[in-house]
């Protein structure tokens, strides 16, 4: 499986027998796979830009899935349990996976999985170069605007806010800028032991694992950012944090779940935010089966 190193990064975590499934894929194949799936009663899939193909084998088992969440925290699922109880554990190389079953609750809050359904093993890659159709669109006199990325799950909106910080940061074809990153779930710099595992940029400072709202706050008052960014805004804290963000001077890069700004719009969570004009521009994507565009839309 050299062919597809990151694709060989996350099979490491699969049995043997899983792994070597695997090798009934084409070079081509390898190249680009997005996701595994595993799914109990089934055999393993793979997502692929035009869709999901099965690799025949045994069905999978909880047993299988609880060795693949052993391999994944290294046989201390106790220390991944923040993850965990969020429902996704990240790997070395900003790799993740996605985890389904039954939720464990105490208190009102989720406490673990008790019994794991199915998992999402997502394999991140970095494609530089995909940022210099649109940055200079997201420019004013030298100037990065505040820009939301929107787009449907899979679209590529984190590779997308990974190669404009890198970008901006070390100012290839625009003015380079200091960026303060809040990567709560270590998939856009993947630090390893505080060194990045993906290229965001010499000038670009990260918080990883800390949840976005504190570490958006962290970041603006030591580190002195020009920008903000953070992938996935969720929540009204997220909000909240941004807005006293834009209040301060910096700007905002930031990713949302959707199919167009009046989808948006419909939202309350994202509808503050562009009530409050705190952002002065959206990218949207867009997939159809492998082709992906992108559009920048101006907002008032």
């Amino acid at each position: 499986m050299k062919q597809g190193i990151a694709l060989a990064a996350v099979a490491e975590m699969l049995p043997p027998a899983l792994a070597d499934g695997l090798e009934k894929l084409k070079l081509e194949e390898m190249l680009r796979v997005e996701e595994i799936r595993l799914r109990r009663g089934y055999p393993m899939t793979v997502l692929l830009p035009e869709g999901e193909c099965p690799l025949g084998g045994e069905n999978i088992t909880e047993e299988v899935l609880r060795s693949v969440l052993e391999r994944a925290t290294q046989a201390s699922t106790h220390t991944a349990l923040d993850q965990i109880r969020q429902g996704f554990v990240t790997l070395r190389g900003g790799h993740r996976i996605g985890l389904c079953g039954t939720v464990s609750r105490r208190d009102g809050e989720t406490v673990s999985l008790r019994y794991l359904s199915s998992m999402s093993l997502r394999i991140a890659r970095a494609v530089e170069g995909q940022a210099g159709g649109v940055v200079r669109e997201l420019m004013e006199q030298g100037r990065f605007v505040s820009t939301l990325i929107v787009g449907p799950p899979g679209s590529g909106k984190t590779t997308l806010l990974r190669e404009l910080i890198r970008t901006l940061s070390d100012g290839h074809g625009v003015p380079a800028h200091r960026v303060g990153l809040a990567d709560e779930r270590g998939e856009i710099a993947a630090l390893w032991q505080g060194e990045p595992q993906f290229r965001v940029g010499r000038r670009t400072d990260i918080l990883d694992g800390c949840p976005k709202a504190e570490a958006l706050g962290i970041l603006l008052r030591g580190m002195n950012p020009q920008i903000l960014a953070a992938d996935e805004i969720t929540q009204g804290d997220d909000v909240r944090a941004m807005i006293e963000a834009v209040g301060c001077g910096a700007a905002l890069m930031a990713t949302a779940h959707g199919e167009s700004l009046s989808d948006l719009e419909r939202r309350p969570i994202y509808r503050r935010l562009l009530t409050e004009k705190v952002f002065g521009r959206v990218v949207v994507l867009e997939r159809r089966g492998a082709a992906r565009t992108a559009r920048v839309e101006r907002l008032p």
